[in-house]
C-alpha cells in the first residue's frame, strides 16, 4: 500500500478527475458523497491506513480503498477506449480517468468479490479505518507489547488482527514470524519478553524492507517485486534459504502459510489444521 501510494503522488498529484466510472456496484461501499462528486477534482495526496489504500481530492474528499486478497491498483498512461465502462463486464470494479488521459483501474480476479471502495469526507468514515490499531512500523516496543499480549492467541492470527496492528498481511507474517524464528501457532500469552523484542525487530526490518524496496516502483512492478523479496511465503516445497530446510505450508479454507519447519518449529512439521498442537 505505501508504494502504491507513493506511486499516485507521483504520477497523481495535481491532475483533476475527469470522470469516475463504477464498473462493479458491490465494491462502491458509500452513495454519498456520489462517485461524480470527484469529476473536476484535483489529487492533492495519496496515503494508507493499514491495507487501505488512501487517494485524496481538493475539499476533503477521499477515495479510500481496501484491495482485500484478489484487487490491485493499475495505473494507465491512457486508455483503450473513450466508452465509458459496461457494469458486471470483466474485472474492473472502478476506474478514474485524469485529465492528462491517464488514470487508474480498481481490479479484482476471481469470483469472490472483496475489493471494497469509499467516497467519503473523512477516512474514519470508514468502519475499517475507524477501527484500526497502531500502525505496525510506527509502534515502538512497549506499544507492540501490549498490543500483542491484549489479544490472546495463535500469533500468526494476532499480528495479521488490523485492530491489533495495522499494516501486517498475510504475506509478510509469514516472513516476520520466519525473521523472528517463532512458530505462526506459538500463542501469544507464552512469549517471553526476549521473543516479544524479536518479533518487533523482525516486524520493522522485514516492512521496512519491503517499502525500501518497492517504493518508486511503477504500480504494475510492485507484485513481482514483493515476490521477489520473499522467502517462505508462496515457496512451498522450495529449500529455505537460510538453512536450506524444505518450505511447509498449511491450509485453511481461504488462505494459507508457509514457515520453515528447521528455523520454526524445532524441525517438526505442523498439522494442516487450524487447532494442532504440535507446536506452541
Amino acid at each position: 500500500m505505501e508504494a502504491l501510494a507513493d506511486h499516485l503522488r507521483r504520477r497523481a498529484v495535481g491532475h483533476q478527475v475527469g470522470r469516475v466510472e463504477v464498473a462493479a456496484i458491490n465494491a462502491l461501499k458509500t452513495y454519498d458523497p456520489a462517485p461524480d462528486a470527484a469529476v473536476g477534482r484535483t489529487v492533492t495526496d495519496a496515503g494508507r491506513h493499514g491495507k487501505f489504500l488512501d487517494v485524496v481530492f481538493d475539499g476533503d474528499l477521499h477515495l479510500v480503498v481496501h484491495l482485500a486478497l484478489a484487487g490491485w491498483l493499475h495505473y494507465r498512461e491512457s486508455f483503450p477506449s473513450a466508452v465509458p465502462l459496461r457494469p458486471g463486464k470483466g474485472p474492473i470494479a472502478l476506474r478514474v480517468r485524469l485529465d492528462d488521459g491517464s488514470g487508474f483501474d480498481l481490479t479484482e480476479a476471481g469470483t469472490q468479490k472483496s475489493l471494497a471502495a469509499y467516497l467519503v469526507t473523512d477516512p474514519a468514515q470508514v468502519p475499517g479505518v475507524a477501527r484500526l490499531g497502531p500502525d505496525a512500523l510506527d509502534a515502538d516496543l512497549a506499544t507492540f507489547t501490549e498490543r500483542l499480549r491484549s489479544r490472546r492467541g495463535q500469533v500468526k492470527g494476532v499480528l495479521t488482527d488490523q485492530q491489533v496492528l495495522a499494516g501486517v498481511g498475510n504475506a509478510y507474517s509469514d516472513e516476520i514470524l520466519h525473521a523472528a524464528k517463532l512458530s505462526p501457532f506459538a500463542l501469544t500469552g507464552r512469549l517471553t519478553e526476549a521473543q516479544l523484542a524479536t518479533l518487533h525487530e523482525a516486524t520493522r526490518r522485514i516492512l521496512g524492507d519491503a517499502v525500501t524496496r518497492s517504493v518508486g516502483q511503477r504500480a504494475a512492478e510492485l507484485k513481482a517485486e514483493k515476490r521477489s523479496g520473499l522467502n517462505v511465503h508462496a515457496r512451498t516445497g522450495l529449500p529455505c534459504p537460510v538453512c536450506g530446510d524444505t518450505v511447509r505450508e498449511v491450509s485453511f479454507a481461504d488462505s494459507s502459510l508457509q514457515y520453515c519447519p528447521r528455523c520454526q518449529t524445532g524441525g517438526k512439521p505442523l498439522a494442516d489444521r487450524r487447532l494442532s498442537r504440535i507446536v506452541r
